[in-house]
């Protein structure tokens, strides 16, 4: 540093011949056998000092993981025996869609699992068939899924086994919990249900939100996919048993969803005119079903379990109901009043201020079937048969009976 400030001020070649020979390593090399560092070397700056060296292999270039690269993997097989959806109890097989928002991708990921997306569902069909949007669903799924549950289950719990394992499940003594929300039971809540059971043998689900207003449906897929028994219910809470022959080790292969797949387009569920009615009289009904006073009022991600039997009871002596839903999604009150379409059943006027105005029809005749369930359940009939089919859980065949019990929930 001194040496090049005084060559600036003064050159003189005396000190520019001594700046060369200290620049010239194979010079002071061959003199005094100096040998500089590989950091002063001029060949070797900005290189690995082991790049020319064969016998250290290079380090391959970090690639983070993802569950996309399944390089030489074969497509997981799982032989469960029914269709794969994102949502069992908020979407029907019975309801065809007009259309797809998007292409056909899996939300499995590609090439991951050996079942074919078809926008909708993933069928449980034979993967070498071509096309599978013509393929009916096997016959012998539903028998096959009862015989496996049948299995699972082996012999029916006693009262006081239920018992313990319903104390066991209670807010006070675990902290456990599956929260069962606006999407319904979903296909990867399934693996969360089985990893559960790991620890347990049973767990406490709790529902809340639009699938509440058809609880039968929730306890029928529930037991139906999972294989489990539901052996306690108060509410939107419930106790799902995995079984008497249920082993961990040997588990259901569950693939998960690596994305929520888009829905796909329906039916309109709001009509330009009401069937029967002119255009006229549809907007004079539009106008009275907005005037009349409120039946209820629900709440965001509430408990909708009463909805369906209050809308009927109404209809006894009114022929337009009014539902105020201000705070909720649109979507949310939208699937709410499909539903009360189906169950009632009624006729939908307008989703118009987020209210759900729905009309009993001009020959209504209040139904007399005994669908809805007890507010609190015990199942303590030890010959209850599953629930499968049409028959619900609160069925009025003496299968199950509503009991008092201290379930510490409230």
């Amino acid at each position: 540093m001194f040496l090049t400030k005084l060559s600036r001020l003064n050159p003189n070649p005396l000190l520019l011949i001594l700046t060369r020979h200290l620049s010239n390593p194979s010079k002071l090399h061959d003199r005094y056998s100096f040998k500089p560092p590989p950091s002063l070397s001029p060949n070797t700056q900005g290189q690995n000092p082991n790049h020319n060296n064969p016998k250290k292999k290079q380090k391959p270039q970090y690639r983070p993981p993802s569950s996309l690269d399944r390089t030489g993997q074969k497509p997981i097989h799982s032989d469960l025996p029914f269709d794969f959806r994102y949502s069992y109890t908020e979407s029907s097989p019975t309801v065809r869609p007009i259309g797809l928002r998007e292409p056909k991708y899996s939300p499995f990921g590609p090439g991951r699992i050996d079942r074919e997306w078809i926008g909708v569902c993933a069928p449980a069909v034979d993967p070498k068939v071509r096309s599978v949007e013509g393929a009916e669903e096997d016959p012998q799924l539903e028998e096959k899924r009862k015989r496996r549950r049948q299995k699972v289950q082996g012999e029916p719990l006693t009262p006081a086994e239920r018992k313990i394992l319903v104390d066991k499940c209670q807010r006070p003594k675990t902290k456990r919990q599956i929260n069962l929300g606006r999407d319904g039971l979903t296909h990867n809540m399934l693996n969360d249900i089985q990893n559960h059971w790991k620890h347990d043998e049973a767990v406490r689900i709790k529902c809340l939100g639009v699938p509440t207003v058809d609880m039968k449906n929730v306890c029928t897929q529930l037991e139906d996919k999972t294989f489990g028994k539901i052996i306690h219910r108060h509410g939107g809470v419930l106790v799902l048993y995995r079984g008497r022959n249920y082993k961990p080790k040997k588990r259901p292969v569950i693939p998960l969803m690596l994305w929520r797949p888009h829905e796909p387009i329906y039916p309109r569920l709001i009509k330009t005119t009401i069937d029967g009615l002119s255009i006229e009289e549809t907007k004079e009904m539009r106008k009275r079903g907005l005037a009349v006073p409120a039946l209820t009022k629900l709440a965001k991600n509430g408990y909708y379990g009463s909805l369906v039997s209050m809308v009927r009871d109404a209809f006894i002596c009114c022929e337009l109901v009014r539902i105020d839903c201000q705070g909720l999604e649109k979507s949310d009150y939208k699937k709410i009043g499909c539903k009360l379409r189906d169950l009632v059943p009624c006729i939908l006027v307008t989703f118009e201020k987020e209210q759900i105005v729905v009309w009993r029809g001009k020959d209504y005749k209040p139904l007399e079937d005994g669908y809805f369930l007890p507010d609190r359940e015990l199942f303590d009939n030890p010959e209850g048969d599953l629930v499968s089919g049409e028959e619900g859980c609160g069925n009025s065949d003496g299968n199950s009976s509503e009991k008092e019990f201290d379930s510490g929930e409230e």
